[in-house]
């Protein structure tokens, strides 16, 4: 089964929801589809974010710029958001673009030219405008779209990431929800 994941590496929950995603995957053998979501664009652009988020906002679009240019090579961008997963939101770092080059390295990408091009913020905005169409609106990172289901949805949005069995009880749980028209949203507050 093909699983559609927007995701902006920025984002600590969505790096959780991903670690959920990839212990699921060959338990229920899904085909992940790694995409880029910006909450830069969600937010108005890099350039309105807040001083303290510019920089890593900056580093996140770059990182999204290479993902789009690497669409369709799931296994690489999987490695490569692994990379900058392990080095920012599980060592307690924040993105940079230090941290984005040297992931992109760790993940045998080669060529990094994308990190720079700006001729490919139109891939960003098209994945990113794609998955918001498909879950939105009032929504971020991440969407999930699965294989077969009418809609994108926001999530789900886990606090740790799961062991095994409940990994996967979840994802039984969100693969009936999203395959249903009629349901749009399940929520409690974060401790």
């Amino acid at each position: 089964m093909q699983v559609t994941y927007y995701f902006d590496p920025l984002c600590p929950f969505t790096w959780r929801t991903s670690r959920w995603l990839t212990t699921v995957a060959p338990e229920r053998g899904l085909d992940i589809h790694w995409r880029p979501f910006s909450l830069a664009i969600l937010n108005g652009g890099v350039a309105s974010a807040p001083e303290q988020w510019r920089a890593p906002s900056e580093a996140s679009f770059s990182a999204l710029r290479l993902i789009a240019s690497l669409r369709g090579d799931n296994a690489t961008i999987g490695r490569f958001y692994t990379e900058i997963g392990n080095r920012t939101h599980e060592a307690g770092a924040m993105i940079s673009a230090e941290i984005v080059r040297d992931a992109a390295e760790a993940a045998g990408i080669t060529d990094t030219k994308a990190l720079d091009d700006e001729s490919l913020d139109a891939a960003v905005q098209e994945s990113h405008d794609e998955a918001f169409g498909s879950a939105g609106p009032d929504i971020g990172s991440p969407v999930l779209w699965v294989e077969g289901a009418p809609r994108g949805m926001h999530g789900p949005i886990i606090g740790a990431v799961p062991g095994t069995d409940e990994a996967v009880r979840i994802w039984d749980a969100v693969a009936t929800l999203s395959a249903s028209d009629t349901f749009f949203e399940l929520k409690r507050g974060r401790p």
